[in-house]
């Protein structure tokens, strides 16, 4: 099945399932907290061209660039999205913040006994009141107290909203670790893990060898952590993310391929807002929405090379990193890192994956 495949942006083989992306983890080896340093993770390199794959570590990462390179990083600031809270009634309530639609208004998802009506009041922290305005799909939209902005009150009383599946509350040391040293445009709910790893000396070193970089924006949502539900690709409904991409990027991406460089994505997020800014071929500046789903089968326009992090089974991130490498050698490279005990997901070990022939 194929849909928009003129201008690349899904394309889902025949019969593809969400359980040809599925990988058995022990639960060990999910990384639960940072390492020390941001660069003292391990390296996984994944070789699309040749059909291999390699063990080093990510100090190593400049041995891979030559000068003239491009590494594209996604400069998105995670909020502290989530807040405690309690209905008028005096339920509990947990709320995770999608997006923030206004100065006063946003989106969450919300968790109670039993849901908020339109007109109810909810109090966070003990200290704002947000109005429920109502329902959109899953997701509630509130209007909180305007004596703040919705970013003020968060940046107050809220809290870094760590993935899931690390099954702790966040402690003081997220709120610097689960941020990128460049992040700088406050929007995200989770972090763009790939940046994790980069600290000011890598930048450094990669600045002194003639590695260039540019920036593009890609509010990660929520919705990256909604597992996919249905059994055929083709039936998956992708969630919508905001993406910017500055007219320097693209200028730094024309510029690099004039010289024979190569582009590198740090992070699958900047892949996304990078392909979906060139679904015709041609890169352009500009923004918006983007649900681009990224299977096996897309053509990349963009991106020669991904940095990335170990991804959970059945995700869309699995999907995405096996369209670029190759899935048979992404499944058997997910293989040989857990035998070989790798940290997995955010605060996890690295891969390079260079694009597989098309």
């Amino acid at each position: 099945m194929a849909e928009g495949a003129g201008h690349g942006q899904r394309i889902i083989r025949a019969l593809m399932k969400t359980i040809d992306f599925d990988y058995s983890l022990p639960d060990e080896l999910i990384a639960r907290h940072p390492l020390a340093e941001r660069g003292a993770s391990r390296l996984l390199h994944v070789d699309g061209v040749n059909a291999c794959f390699s063990d080093r570590l990510f100090n190593e990462l400049p041995t891979f660039f030559r000068p003239g390179d491009l590494l594209v990083f996604n400069d998105t600031r995670v909020i502290k999205a989530r807040l405690h809270g309690r209905k008028d009634s005096g339920g509990k309530v947990e709320a995770l913040v999608e997006r923030i639609v206004s100065d006063h208004e946003v989106l969450m998802f919300l968790r109670a006994s039993k849901s908020p009506k339109t007109g109810s009041v909810l109090l966070f922290a003990e200290s704002i009141q947000a109005l429920v305005l109502g329902r959109e799909g899953e997701l509630f939209r509130l209007a909180f107290d305007p004596a703040r902005t919705v970013l003020e009150w968060l940046e107050h009383y809220g809290e870094i909203p760590l993935p899931p599946y690390l099954h702790r509350p966040a402690e003081a040391d997220d709120d610097e670790r689960y941020q990128t040293v460049y992040a700088r445009d406050p929007g995200a709910v989770a972090a763009p893990t790939a940046g994790l790893h980069f600290d000011e000396a890598m930048l450094e070193r990669l600045r002194e060898m003639g590695v260039n970089s540019a920036f593009v924006t890609l509010h990660v949502g929520a919705g990256t952590f909604q597992p996919v539900r249905a059994d055929d690709l083709a039936e998956h409904q992708m969630h919508s993310e905001r993406y910017a991409i500055p007219e320097a990027t693209v200028a730094a991406v024309e510029a690099t391929r004039a010289a024979g460089g190569r582009v590198g994505a740090v992070g699958t997020t900047s892949m996304r807002a990078l392909e979906s800014a060139a679904r015709d071929g041609v890169l352009r500046a500009g923004g918006g929405e983007t649900d681009l789903f990224i299977t096996p089968g897309y053509h990349f326009n963009v991106v020669d090379r991904l940095i990335t992090n170990f991804h959970l089974p059945r995700s869309t991130l699995l999907m995405l990193v096996s369209a670029f490498g190759g899935m048979d050698l992404l499944l058997r490279a997910y293989a040989h890192a857990v035998e070989a005990r790798y940290r997995f997901f955010s605060y996890g070990d690295a891969m390079l994956i260079e694009k597989r022939p098309e």
